[in-house]
């Protein structure tokens, strides 16, 4: 019996050729390895790059096209706040005191009350404003005082009332029984402050 199969023999000139190839398999993996992979490592880190930067310059470009509609609101809001007369509008600091103390006297008359004294403190500067203070001495019912203390919070400018010190009157001797009636009055003390920009030297 005779057996067909061919036995592959390793020649000299068949190790050279399959020696040929695997230095020139092994020359193309180095340059791969050289080459070709930091070059396309190196792309693929210059598009996620470009990615991002393209990310930010459309964020910013959504921005900018909301920049006239975020100026308008502000102008707005701007326009809005001027209408309120938050601030006093007096050109001197002694004229907004002055007002004022006129404004809190007629609230107190109004509501029944009696206004013992006013006096005007130094004005504090903070900031680009002044404020003005006045020190406020009164005398009245509770319903008084209550009515007193509305109408300068809801006051404009606007008025903040400050430190106050609300304490109950002596009350009189009833002439016959000699007993001491108590008083529903009042002594009220207190600070009423008001703004406005400071003017320029």
């Amino acid at each position: 019996m005779v057996n067909n199969k061919k036995i592959l023999r390793f020649t000299p000139e068949l190790q050279q050729r399959w020696l040929a190839v695997g230095l020139l398999i092994a020359v193309v993996a180095l340059l791969m390895a050289v080459i070709v992979v930091p070059v396309v490592s190196k792309g693929m880190e210059l598009y996620e790059s470009k990615t991002n930067l393209l990310f930010r310059l459309q964020q910013y470009q959504r921005i900018l096209a909301k920049k006239d509609a975020v100026m308008a609101n502000m102008d707005t809001i701007k326009q809005q706040h001027d209408e309120q007369s938050y601030f006093n509008s007096q050109n001197t600091d002694a004229l907004a005191s002055a007002e004022m103390q006129e404004f809190i006297k007629k609230a107190i008359v109004d509501a029944g009350g009696q206004l013992s004294s006013t006096q005007a403190l130094p004005v504090t500067d903070k900031n680009n404003f002044s404020m003005i203070t006045v020190r406020v001495r009164m005398t009245g019912n509770s319903e008084v005082l209550r009515s007193v203390l509305y109408q300068i919070e809801t006051s404009s400018p606007l008025i903040l009332i400050d430190q106050i010190d609300i304490r109950p009157m002596r009350g009189v001797r009833n002439r016959i029984t000699r007993q001491i009636e108590p008083s529903n009055e009042l002594n009220v003390n207190f600070q009423a402050v008001s703004f406005m920009r400071k003017q320029p030297a």
